[in-house]
């Protein structure tokens, strides 16, 4: 129908504008991925710092005591007092933490570029995450790792439009118009 060619063109116009809209903004969503991970990652490194800290006064009153950190965990675990019984089991909650925090740190510090987004899946904190989240400030990537996350935006936000949105529109529309050519004209 040539009276359609104008309407043809004004979408064909507009689904470049789109593809470029949708660029963009995969590229800005992605890149900040590495900078939130890297403000989670000092944040992780603030809440190993004060485990560590609080580890050591610990293992300090222990040793003003002539006892190990351990036999500390275990005489404050069996005191009768139950305060004091609750005690021990924040003495060993603390060195669970610290043991904790650190794996994570040690594991995100270690990890590439691509397999630091599972890494962190993988030692994710919600407190530490929700935290970070509430102080988030994007950033310019100017980081090799932001322009690689960027340029995977861009691909994942085409590929989700052209695969799931696009393609099956035009499979409907495709199916549509054969259904109208075999149907057999209607006599006015």
């Amino acid at each position: 129908m040539p009276w359609l060619r104008p309407f043809r063109s004004a979408l064909a116009a507009g689904e470049g504008l789109f593809d470029r809209l949708l660029c963009v903004a995969g590229a800005v969503l992605f890149s900040q991925v590495p900078e939130f991970m890297q403000q989670y990652l000092q944040r992780l490194g603030g809440h190993l710092d004060e485990a560590r800290r609080q580890l050591e006064q610990l293992r300090d009153v222990a040793a003003q005591s002539g006892v190990t950190l351990e036999a500390l965990i275990a005489n404050t675990s069996a005191n009768p007092d139950p305060a004091v019984a609750r005690l021990g089991e924040v003495i060993r909650g603390t060195a669970g933490r610290v043991d904790a925090l650190a794996a994570a740190n040690q594991a995100l510090q270690g990890a590439s570029v691509f397999t630091k987004p599972f890494v962190l899946l993988a030692h994710f904190d919600p407190e530490i995450a929700r935290a970070t989240w509430s102080i988030f400030r994007p950033a310019v990537p100017t980081t090799l790792e932001g322009v690689a996350y960027a340029l995977v935006g861009m691909v994942v936000l085409l590929a989700v439009y052209h695969g799931g949105v696009r393609a099956p529109v035009r499979r409907a529309w495709r199916a549509r118009a054969a259904r109208r050519a075999a149907a057999p004209p209607v006599a006015a």
